[in-house]
């Protein structure tokens, strides 16, 4: 029987056990060494906490935490949930405390296994009394037991009896639009994603991955997690920011997936070392085109990437082209929390077409409802929300996921996204505006790196920016000049209604530490209409308003 035969994870465990048990799969750097795992050490750790789990009176269904970076132990300690019949609550690293209290309150979590985290120090506010405490091997807050001695436990006959269609993990949306809601999940949902992602990009056990997106987001746990215990492919870790480039490197992954903001960067990185119209030209000279395609893709880690992934948030066509001039052809993914990352995915026999997040992956059914709102349907739809009928009743209807996002789907089956409809606004003058489209129009200026459409309240949309890190390397007046000229050409697109009153520059950099982004980078409307749309309202003769 082939792994994709099989429908619980631990019998997948078990599988790649007895195929390969003293092969390296996991590799964790840990002060500059890399500390490898085999499928056998990670068997063998994974029972000895969830025996400890045990010993602590811990039963089947309990619902157990996990805040920490990602890390090998990370999978070792869902792995170990996953043995012991837990329900795992993976928490965002970055979350401040008043996310993870929630979380744990409202989950009814027993125990946290806290990891790697960049300001504990924040966090330790958000620590519930009576929840267990566990770290998992690094440095970090107070805790009740350690990694190490949670390994010294003897394993025990667990004696588990759930199935397919029992709750394995709570996963909780990012909060973009108010408290996090908790998608319930299965085995089988969490089998079924990374079965079907596998399949379509060919993944096997020679491929390599980089893990370093949030494993608490439904995209790295199905794209890596899942996949990883579907076909026995290699995972690596990245021990901090400044190793990222040589983590990266070491790793040379296969496949590659980002989120706009590090696209920008590594194509930052790219031009100062080479201005673009040095680039331009080398690429035009046919002996030295090949070699120096080459020469960056081994810079940037990809020397042996086959696909090259995108999502989060749209990534502008002008970046899109860029790439592909080195040979670097970017296909963007799409999915969701409640369909644990199902939706869309490039497929290598097909072309990628800009403008589009792909093409439906296996196990997945898109149609587009009469208001244009894209409905979904996938072998991995949660279960519902947890402690929240109501708002189950309103997204799960008839099966399909009501999404939100507006879309469409061509003649070749791509999908596309239009908008969202919770992001129509209407403005003072009684119109309503869809944001996303024209934010799309001005993504492709190279100095913003996130932005909001304002409009509520306002005679006309005001557009808030925060600039990206190329536009911090030129003087103000050229940057006031190229977003001028990007306004001038947006409006003449535009209905008069829609047309943008100014752009507003905030210094600042948005993060998901101060509240203005989501854990995944997605700009939190609320939040920055909440902060801007006072000053959005005071007149502005110039078309660019730098903030202070």
């Amino acid at each position: 029987m082939s792994a994709t035969h099989i429908q619980m994870p631990n019998d997948k465990l078990n599988y790649w056990l007895e195929k390969s048990a003293d092969r390296e799969v996991l590799f964790q750097p840990i002060n500059g060494e890399v500390r490898t795992y085999t499928w056998s050490d990670i068997k063998s750790q994974a029972e000895k906490i969830a025996s400890f789990l045990r010993s602590k009176g811990y039963v089947q269904g309990d619902k157990i935490a996990i805040l920490s970076k990602n890390t090998a132990e990370w999978f070792i300690a869902d792995l170990a949930l996953i043995l012991g019949g837990y329900i795992s609550v993976p928490i965002y690293p970055t979350a401040n405390s008043d996310t993870i209290k929630y979380v744990l309150e409202h989950s009814e979590c027993k125990a946290i296994f806290i990891g790697k985290l960049d300001d504990y120090a924040s966090q330790i506010g958000g620590m519930v009394e009576g929840v267990l405490r566990i770290d998992m091997g690094y440095t970090t807050m107070e805790v009740d037991t350690t990694w190490e001695d949670a390994l010294k436990t003897e394993p025990v006959d667990l004696n588990t009896s759930v199935g397919p269609d029992d709750v394995m993990t709570i996963l909780y949306t990012s909060g973009s639009t108010g408290q996090p809601k908790g998608a319930l999940h299965s085995y089988q949902n969490f089998v079924n994603c990374g079965m079907h992602l596998g399949k379509r990009t060919s993944l096997s056990s020679d491929d390599r991955s980089l893990s370093y997106l949030p494993l608490a987001h439904c995209t790295e746990r199905a794209y890596v997690e899942s996949c990883f215990l579907n076909y026995g492919n290699q995972i690596y870790f990245v021990e901090e920011l400044t190793t990222f480039k040589a983590d990266l490197n070491r790793c040379s992954p296969t496949i590659f997936g980002s989120v706009p903001r590090l696209w920008t960067l590594f194509q930052k990185g790219v031009l100062e070392n080479m201005p673009q119209k040095k680039l331009d030209f080398m690429l035009k000279v046919p002996i030295l085109s090949g070699m120096v395609k080459k020469k960056i893709r081994q810079a940037l880690g990809f020397a042996d990437a086959r696909i090259f992934l995108s999502g989060s948030a749209p990534l502008s066509e002008s970046i899109l082209e860029w790439y592909k001039k080195l040979d670097i052809n970017i296909g963007e993914a799409w999915g969701m929390t409640e369909t644990l990352a199902a939706g869309s995915t490039p497929r290598p026999d097909r072309p990628i077409k800009f403008g589009t997040i792909s093409i439906p992956t296996e196990g997945t059914e898109v149609k587009i409802a009469e208001d244009g709102e894209i409905l979904i349907k996938t072998d991995s739809t949660m279960l519902g929300y947890y402690k929240d009928d109501e708002k189950t009743a309103e997204t799960l209807i008839d099966g399909y996921v009501h999404t939100g996002d507006l879309g469409e789907l061509d003649s070749d089956g791509y999908l596309k996204i239009t908008g969202r409809k919770k992001d129509i606004f209407k403005t003072e003058k009684g119109k309503y505006v869809a944001p996303v489209p024209i934010e799309k129009s001005f993504a492709q200026n190279e100095y913003i790196e996130q932005m909001c459409l304002m409009g509520t309240t306002l005679i006309q949309p005001v557009l808030v920016v925060s600039l990206s890190p190329h536009a911090k390397t030129q003087d103000q007046e050229t940057v006031n000049l190229s977003l001028s000229e990007t306004l001038d050409t947006v409006n003449e697109s535009l209905e008069s209604h829609a047309r943008i009153s100014h752009i507003m520059v905030c210094t600042k950099e948005w993060t998901p530490e101060d509240g203005e982004l989501t854990p995944t980078l997605k700009v939190k409307r609320h939040v920055i209409e909440k902060q801007f749309i006072e000053i959005a309202k005071e007149k502005c003769k110039s078309p660019v308003r730098w903030l202070d």
